[in-house]
């Protein structure tokens, strides 16, 4: 297996962004495309390296980019400035996605019937949008993902499958808040799942963090779990 790494700009509006492409090259054959939504410091290392664990299963990994092409965060400040444009207007947030997907497909080795989405934190938030929207997406999968609805959409039925993998001691999406996006999925007659491991804060695929503080601390077990979990639930969607 020889996994290839290429860079793919695309545009939102008059915002270029820079995608990741990852791609097992032994094969030309077209395959699934899954998404990997950034958390909120902007498409770093940590999300191109999901994508080449996804080519290394497969499929078509895409790293994609919602703030703009080499726009980053390098702590906290920076990162609450560049996410909160597209807290306060989801509509935004949706439409950055919907461009992956359009991006995404124009990949020569995807095959574009079947795309899936995998997000981290604030990545977390943007796939269940992505759900949300009625993207023709097969699945979504949120990781340590925030939960709150969007105040844009009206209820609809969700045609994507949605995986929730959750630390059920993350500060940044109470029980309370797991058990509303429960109704909500439920309402929406989605074919969903939620997996919550106890004893574990937000951010447990990250082995950088470490800040009890913040409610940001790794988790190996957690991590590990949540990625077999993943991997079983593309098989199944795909």
């Amino acid at each position: 297996m020889s996994v290839e790494i290429s860079s793919l700009e695309y545009k939102h509006r008059d915002t270029i962004l820079e995608g990741i492409v990852a791609v097992d090259t032994a094969t030309a054959q077209p395959r699934p495309v899954v998404l990997v939504a950034h958390a909120w410091g902007g498409r770093d290392e940590f999300a191109v390296q999901k994508a080449r664990d996804i080519a290394k299963l497969g499929y078509v990994g895409f790293a994609l980019d919602l703030y703009g092409k080499g726009v980053r965060g390098s702590n906290k400040e920076e990162n609450s400035a560049l996410i909160a444009p597209f807290l306060e207007d989801r509509l935004l947030l949706q439409a950055r996605m919907d461009a992956a997907v359009t991006a995404a497909g124009s990949i020569p080795q995807a095959d574009a019937s079947n795309m899936a989405a995998i997000g981290y934190c604030f990545g977390g938030l943007c796939v269940l949008d992505l759900a949300r929207t009625g993207a023709d997406v097969k699945a979504v999968v949120s990781f340590h993902g925030l939960f709150a609805p969007p105040g844009n959409l009206s209820a609809r039925k969700i045609k994507s499958k949605v995986l929730i993998l959750h630390g059920y001691d993350d500060p940044m999406a109470s029980p309370d808040a797991m058990l509303g996006l429960a109704a909500e999925l439920t309402e929406a007659e989605a074919d969903w799942q939620i997996h919550a491991y106890g004893n574990t804060l937000h951010a447990f695929t990250n082995p950088a963090a470490a800040d009890p503080a913040f409610g940001t601390v790794y988790d190996s077990v957690a991590d590990q779990r949540s990625w077999r979990s993943m991997c079983d639930f593309l098989k199944d969607s795909f």
